[in-house]
């Protein structure tokens, strides 16, 4: 037997069992056989790129200004260090990229398949230090934001909008509370930001917006066919529907009036959907409902008090001093789209966006 690396260990016992010496024969040409496979995927059995990045870069920009004079002027490079570079990438890959055309050159047919796909790596890599540098700089590499469900929809959408042309390598978790949700993932230490109809205790919030609310059902619900004002109790009288708070320890039923029917959900487009199918009444965000109010699908109930009602929403930072550029661009953003989009409404200071 060959002296392997177990090959000492094997016995070598005249009087040791048949079976047995073919069970130390196994064993280790099966483990001679896992340290081939495991060699394949070493450090040294993987074999490097042949062509660097600072190669295909030199290429682009060969194509890109029309030749090599104008592209060492421009990337500040010798000519002569361009000419040696395309040619040292071609002999690599043992492909032609570029021809001749009197003065100048021009890719070849494989030459502009390689440079596309090369192209692709230059943004990345210019993408992946532009990552560093603002992480380097105190950059977040996520931020997590929970805003209350009854913000206005357009105001969020135009934020996030903004803030992805502004930090497009930033992951955003946006988490759409209900009532208390939001602030205690605020005391958790869950969330950056939170926007809130809820005062948090021990935090200090900025001002944002008045929501407004309206006491709707469907045109065809039995409270509308009363056909005169409403009180309290013609309200108990008739179904209720209820967002359920998100906070997973001190929920609330707030808006709720004792109505003997009440269905809770978890998000106000359910609510919505059941309105529209006269399932119940409910008090919604005024920016929620404005398409169907115009289109006569909800109409706003004859309360003779209470009919309408005011939230003001805040700002609120878990802690502004510490936060980092990222959660900032975010605060910014909510107001900016809240002063545009919702100008009526907003409350949030003079701040410059």
């Amino acid at each position: 037997m060959s002296d392997g690396p177990l090959g000492s260990l094997i016995p070598r016992n005249n009087c040791l069992q048949a079976s047995t010496q073919r069970f130390f024969l196994a064993f280790y040409k099966g483990f001679s056989k896992i340290k081939r496979i495991i060699s394949l995927f070493s450090v040294e059995g993987i074999e490097m790129s042949r062509v660097t990045l600072a190669q295909w870069q030199m290429l682009a920009a060969v194509v890109d200004h029309g030749g090599f004079a104008r592209a060492a002027e421009a990337i500040h490079k010798s000519p002569s260090t361009l000419n040696h570079a395309v040619h040292k990438l071609e002999e690599q890959l043992g492909v032609q990229v570029l021809e001749p055309v009197g003065r100048q050159v021009r890719l070849t047919e494989a030459g502009e398949l390689l440079l596309r796909r090369a192209r692709q790596l230059i943004e990345s890599a210019a993408s992946l230090e532009d990552v560093a540098t603002r992480l380097a700089a105190g950059l977040e590499a996520e931020v997590v934001v929970a805003i209350d469900q009854i913000f206005p929809a357009a105001a969020q959408a135009k934020a996030l909008e903004r803030f992805s042309e502004m930090y497009p390598q930033v992951r955003v978790q946006l988490h759409e509370s209900v009532l208390n949700g939001g602030t205690e993932m605020l005391h958790d230490g869950r969330a950056d930001l939170v926007v809130s109809g809820i005062a948090a205790q021990g935090y200090l919030g900025e001002p944002l917006v008045n929501v407004r609310f309206i006491a709707v059902a469907h045109p065809s619900h039995e409270l509308h066919q009363l056909s005169r004002s409403l009180d309290l109790r013609d309200l108990t009288q008739h179904r209720q529907l209820v967002v359920r708070d998100s906070a997973l320890r001190q929920s609330t039923n707030s808006g709720w009036l004792k109505a003997e029917q009440r269905w809770t959900v978890s998000h106000l487009n359910t609510s919505l959907d059941m309105l529209k199918r006269g399932l119940g009444f409910a008090w919604m965000p005024e920016t929620r409902i404005a398409d169907e109010l115009s289109s006569g699908q909800l109409k706003p109930l004859p309360l003779s008090a209470g009919g309408v009602r005011m939230v003001p929403m805040q700002l609120i930072f878990r802690d502004r001093d510490q936060a980092g550029p990222a959660a900032h661009a975010m605060a910014q953003a909510l107001k900016r789209g809240v002063s545009e989009l919702c100008p009526k409404d907003s409350i949030s200071s003079n701040e410059s966006p």
